[in-house]
């Protein structure tokens, strides 16, 4: 039987509100089942919508679900910092002072804060390449011409995605990407080019998904946790920097990247813009 949940709606990479990525998130979802996780997703219609349960796992504080309108994934990278914002603003409490533990489908995820921003470390990244004929086209499919494209990389850390690392982010921002052509290729596309040296944010980054049903995602956790294990390593991008997503889409992402060791941290501002309950 439907009943009231408490249910908050989290503006994620973002300190002021509707210039993030929201996320939709229900708490006390452990007697729902699949098919309205899923349907409820639907109805949100936002990229990702959670679904916050008791955790299975030793050492977890709480078990996270994350649908989107098509599918369920095992790890998304806005969700996860949206959820603990909820999770801790309606009295969550972890078993260890400072640290969060989530447990999802690639297993337990630790957050911290850092600089009052909540951050998760981010899931290994698996670095393959990308068969020549997917480059060229996604190449075409988003109307960039092949000498922009410095780099490409399939990344995979739950999400996998085809990374292309293009010459500047003004490349980036110009992208006339044809979503059906896109579609059609079945794969998620992800893009980075660098800002010019003594800029305020050190790379542009686009996301795009629409054989998801997410054409273009605002912010984006997994790729940037991905971006930054592959481009880190590389020697491409320093120990820490900041990323922007979302200015294509009249959104100011701001990604926090730190790489601490062998632990990449992706951090963000996260606020509440809605606040109620959800009856399902």
């Amino acid at each position: 039987m439907a009943r009231a949940r408490p249910f908050r709606q989290v503006d994620v990479f973002t300190a002021e509100p509707t210039l993030g990525n929201p996320v939709a998130v229900v708490l006390d979802a452990d007697d729902l089942d699949d098919a309205e996780m899923a349907a409820f997703a639907r109805w949100t219609n936002l990229s990702e919508t959670t679904f916050v349960l008791a955790p299975t796992e030793s050492g977890a504080d709480y078990r996270l679900r994350i649908f989107t309108p098509h599918t369920e994934l095992p790890f998304a990278g806005h969700p996860t910092l949206g959820t603990a914002h909820a999770w801790l603003e309606t009295g969550g409490e972890s078993a260890v002072e400072g640290t969060i533990v989530q447990e999802c489908g690639v297993g337990l995820v630790t957050l911290r804060r850092v600089d009052d921003r909540l951050a998760f470390a981010a899931p290994p990244v698996r670095v393959g390449d990308v068969a020549p004929a997917v480059i060229a086209a996604a190449v075409a499919a988003l109307g960039v011409h092949p000498d922009a494209v410095v780099d490409a990389q399939v990344l995979d850390n739950g999400p996998r995605w085809h990374a292309l690392r293009l010459d500047a982010a003004a490349t980036v921002l110009a992208l006339g990407p044809d979503m059906a052509a896109l579609a059609d290729l079945g794969v998620d596309v992800g893009v980075v080019g660098p800002h010019p040296e003594g800029s305020d944010v050190a790379v542009e980054v686009r996301a795009f998904a629409p054989a998801d049903g997410i054409p273009e995602d605002p912010v984006t956790g997994s790729l940037n946790a991905s971006l930054a294990q592959w481009l880190q390593g590389a020697g491409v991008l320093p120990d820490a920097y900041v990323a922007a997503q979302g200015t294509a889409m009249g959104r100011a992402g701001r990604i926090h990247v730190e790489r601490d060791g062998a632990t990449t941290w992706i951090g963000g501002d996260t606020v509440t813009v809605l606040a109620g309950t959800a009856t399902l």
